[in-house]
């Protein structure tokens, strides 16, 4: 499939997922890894790609970490789907509410400090924050759906093999926020053949 049927089959799994009409998966025929997209995750419990999206075994490659930030293990991971695995898409998959970006905003506007290597991972963070804290009215929202378009540019402009697959076509790097009062996935940025 290309970038944009993939895109499609990820639209329509999430309306089965948000109709309850869901697929039955058979995860043990499901077994083979052929992955139609890479999903970078946040790693929140309640936010699960392949439900999400009503994918089964071996069809979403997926990399999580707090805040869904582009860590460079996890930028290597999505370089070794798209290289060997083949996948055509890159979806980065941020959720209302995030906690990660919540404790950013706590140390950006109140001088929070957190233990152990969490001030790493948050301050990854902190460029969204300080881009909507001026401007927004949800501060929250705006800096999560910020940090995936940040995230997305992140990907795009630091990874040669992820430049060389867009530059072919082959792949597209798209962003979205899944809401986790209702499990809809909207998307919000995409870099399709542009970088940044």
């Amino acid at each position: 499939m290309n970038p944009d049927e993939v895109l499609d089959v990820l639209r329509a799994g999430n309306e089965r997922y948000l109709n309850g009409n869901t697929r039955k998966h058979d995860f043990l025929a499901e077994m083979s890894q052929h992955p139609i997209a890479a999903v970078l995750s946040c790693s929140d419990s309640r936010v699960v790609p392949q439900f999400a999206f009503d994918q089964g075994s071996g069809k979403l490659f997926v990399v999580r970490v707090a805040g869904n930030i582009a860590t460079s293990y996890g930028i290597a991971s999505l370089e070794y789907a798209v290289e060997y695995l083949e996948t055509p898409l890159i979806y980065v998959l941020g959720h209302t509410a995030c906690g990660a970006v919540g404790a950013a905003i706590k140390v950006v506007k109140d001088g929070a400090e957190f233990p152990g290597e969490l001030p790493g991972l948050f301050a990854s963070i902190t460029c969204a924050v300080h881009i909507t804290e001026s401007k927004a009215e949800d501060i929250l929202m705006d800096a999560v759906e910020e940090n995936v378009r940040l995230t997305v540019a992140n990907l795009v402009n630091s990874s040669q093999i992820i430049q060389s697959h867009i530059q072919a076509g082959k792949l597209r790097v798209v962003g979205g926020i899944y809401g986790l009062a209702n499990g809809k996935v909207s998307l919000v940025s995409e870099r399709a053949h542009r970088l940044v």
